[in-house]
């Protein structure tokens, strides 16, 4: 699926801003971003509900956007369900190949296939509101599955449920898209579902797509101060550049990338190195982020005297506890918090070894931070 050049708006407000992007024949692509920053109106778009101001929505190589909905071999998983609570499970998932007037003894082993397939088998003779949750979005997903659409979109379709069976069913829903191998199109504002599920993704914000990659990409490599708070946890600082000193190139590095060393200042807080293949001046300001898991956090001094490691001293503020972690809002220099996270691999017996206002030491490689913003000195 192809979609160029996509813009929108309602009265002032830009929904999409001249969107442009590509989806892999099954793929399972998620549109990432909070709550109006345009990813369900490119949803309603490809699935016939809206109609954009400009652009075009190609699938297989042929433009969707004349067609009505029933005709774009695009089906929808909505949010709410949008099951018919007078009919059974089996009626429900049945109903779109009765409109199509097909036989009893077509309609009914196809119905049970998909039943199958969402492991609700047993359930088809119940009323959906005898049903959970976790259920009905089953039922919801077999009824869209049921016409073998070409794209499968889904619209926040597990928002409704707790955080355990959302995650359960994250699961079956990866498992169902590498079953049945089709393109799917899943909307969310959780950066943890779309990191765990998507082949690829792309952040998007005030109608606009900021990122398109792949998790490991997005999450390593933010390309944007916004991409890099919005995925995940981060430090985020706004730096200037002090100097830079090109590296020879290391075993495993991408064919013709050059990297940099950057020496950065940034205030109240002081000098730091970072690597970067982004070709920055001395004397411009950028952004920096360095996430919280890839700092290490001690009491001792660490003895190591790399060149590249970046070093600071603080007090621990406020640690929180959460069993398989603790994170920790270090005070360094008294004016800038650092958040820390540190993974419990191993049994302890006597708890943390940090607590509050411990004095300890910040380190992290140069190659671990990361520069998402660039601006003209």
């Amino acid at each position: 699926m192809v979609i160029k050049e996509v813009s929108k708006t309602f009265g002032d407000f830009i929904a999409l801003n001249n969107v442009s992007l590509e989806i892999k024949k099954g793929e399972f692509f998620s549109l990432l971003g909070p709550s109006g920053c345009g990813k369900t109106t490119l949803l309603r778009i490809i699935a016939g509900f809206e109609s954009p101001d400009a652009g075009t929505v190609t699938l297989d190589g042929k433009n969707v956007l004349p067609l009505p909905p029933n005709r774009r071999q695009v089906n929808t998983v909505f949010q709410n369900y949008a099951l018919f609570p007078h009919l059974t499970v089996f009626e429900n998932v049945a109903f779109s190949l009765r409109i199509q007037r097909l036989s009893r003894s077509e309609i009914e082993p196809r119905v049970y296939e998909y039943l199958k397939l969402v492991q609700l088998e047993g359930h088809a003779h119940k009323k959906t509101n005898q049903l959970s949750g976790g259920q009905k979005q089953r039922v919801a997903i077999a009824r869209a599955l049921i016409n073998e659409p070409r794209v499968l979109l889904l619209d926040e379709p597990l928002s409704a449920l707790d955080a355990k069976l959302r995650q359960h069913m994250l699961i079956e829903l990866d498992q169902i898209h590498d079953k049945i191998g089709i393109t799917f199109i899943y909307v969310t504002h959780d950066q943890q579902e779309a990191l765990s599920v998507s082949d690829r993704l792309a952040v998007m914000n005030q109608g606009d797509i900021l990122q398109i990659g792949t998790p490991h990409e997005i999450y390593e490599s933010p390309a944007t101060d916004f991409a890099a708070r919005f995925i995940g946890e981060t430090n985020l600082f706004d730096a200037g550049v002090i100097r830079v000193e090109k590296l020879d190139p290391r075993p495993g590095a991408a064919s013709g990338e050059t990297e940099y060393m950057a020496e950065l200042e940034i205030p109240d807080l002081g000098r730091i190195k970072v690597t970067t293949v982004d070709e920055i001046k001395p004397g411009q300001k950028v952004s920096f982020t360095i996430r919280p898991e890839k700092i290490v956090i001690s009491k001792d001094r660490p003895s190591t005297r790399r060149e590249d490691i970046n070093l600071f001293q603080g007090t621990v503020d406020e640690p929180i506890y959460s069993g398989f972690q603790t994170k920790f809002y270090v005070k360094v220099l008294e004016k800038n918090m650092i958040r820390v996270i540190k993974q419990h691999a191993n049994y302890s017996d006597e708890g943390p070894d940090i607590v509050w206002k411990d004095e300890v030491f910040l380190s992290w490689s140069a190659n671990d931070g990361y520069i998402v913003g660039v601006k003209e000195p």
